[in-house]
């Protein structure tokens, strides 16, 4: 008796390609031998035999069986007992089982498709019928195979292109120098948070930075290092950003814009000098700066409360007009406007 491991239609192969595996459980070997023989004259099924009932699930389990014949009664553990075990399995919960037994009842048919049986027959059958119920039944079952298998594939491709989709969706808001936020994300961002502050009644505050002197920097140190000053900036900005109530973006060149929620006055000048202190502590050297020997920011902050009208535009315009003081002022400090 073959007791050889198959897998159920490997890559390349259809299902009409794929032999038709038969587990026969008795434990009377004369009826083993006689459904081998009833079966052989079928070169496309594949005969196996398992004669303990304590091992026929591992057996099951190792060989893959289109279906199986199962022995009604048996010594230790009865044949509805091992089906309710298949059953049970997820690993061959679905092959289908045809009930051998020597009961015409009624009920014992009944008990029989009630314990999970898929058919009942009373042994020996005709060769016939038998052939005819196992390749019904192993068809059916490889059907189900392959639909199965076509339906994971296509969750599989549906789920990876909505994986795809939001990648896309995700690297469209970036910046793709600096990593953060870029101004269309922004720009969404905004328009979003105003009318969520004036429901809840929150000021919301922006600060527009801007690193100081930076043309006079690529010109000295060439826009490469330009481009890792950038990069350095965002980082340093982004450690001071709240994800649960901040935004930090990329406005443009060499401009950042932060976006912060349920601030005071006080609050939006305390984040922009602690800003303006971490670039400069950065130590990043700026020999062309007129403000310090390192690389410098200079921030407008601007407050609103959306409840009290207006619009986000106004709002970034104060900001802007505030970033012109600091800058007016000798720059590497922060300029707040109150506007609301």
């Amino acid at each position: 008796m073959n007791s050889r491991t198959r897998h159920l239609l490997p890559a390349g192969q259809s299902k009409e390609d794929y032999p038709i595996m038969v587990l026969l459980v008795d434990d009377q070997l004369m009826v083993g031998e006689a459904v081998r023989r009833l079966l052989a004259s079928e070169p496309d099924l594949d005969f196996h035999y398992c004669s303990d009932a304590n091992v026929a699930a591992a057996v099951a389990k190792e060989m893959k069986p289109t279906v199986i014949l199962q022995d009604l009664v048996m010594p230790g553990t009865s044949g509805l007992e091992l089906v309710r075990r298949y059953r049970s399995d997820p690993l061959i919960r679905n092959i289908p089982v045809i009930m051998l037994s020597t009961k015409e009842e009624a009920a014992t048919k009944s008990e029989a498709f009630a314990a999970g049986a898929n058919d009942y027959l009373v042994k020996l059958p005709d060769r016939l019928e038998l052939t005819a119920r196992i390749r019904y039944h192993s068809r059916a079952y490889l059907n189900q195979i392959q639909r199965d298998e076509a339906y994971a594939a296509l969750r599989e491709s549906q789920q990876a292109l909505l994986n795809m989709n939001m990648e896309l969706q995700r690297i469209a808001k970036l910046d793709g120098l600096t990593g953060l936020s870029n101004r269309r994300y922004f720009d969404e961002y905004l328009s979003a948070e105003w009318p969520r502050a004036a429901q809840d009644h929150e000021a919301l505050g922006v600060l527009m930075i801007d690193v100081d002197d930076f043309k006079r920097y690529n010109d000295t140190y060439g826009h490469l290092a330009g481009d890792e000053v950038l990069k350095a900036v965002a980082r340093t900005l982004e450690h001071h950003c709240r994800p649960s109530s901040d935004l930090i973006a990329r406005f443009g060149g060499e401009e950042f814009v932060f976006v912060s929620a349920a601030l005071s006055a006080d609050g939006v000048r305390q984040l922009g000098d602690t800003l303006c202190r971490a670039v400069e502590a950065l130590g990043l050297p700026h020999r062309a700066s007129r403000v310090s020997p390192n690389v410098t920011i200079s921030v407008g902050g601007a407050l609103a409360y959306p409840a009290q009208g207006g619009t986000p535009m106004f709002l970034i315009e104060a900001a802007d007009k505030a970033l012109y003081q600091s800058k007016e002022a000798g720059r590497n400090r922060t300029s707040v406007i109150f506007y609301g």
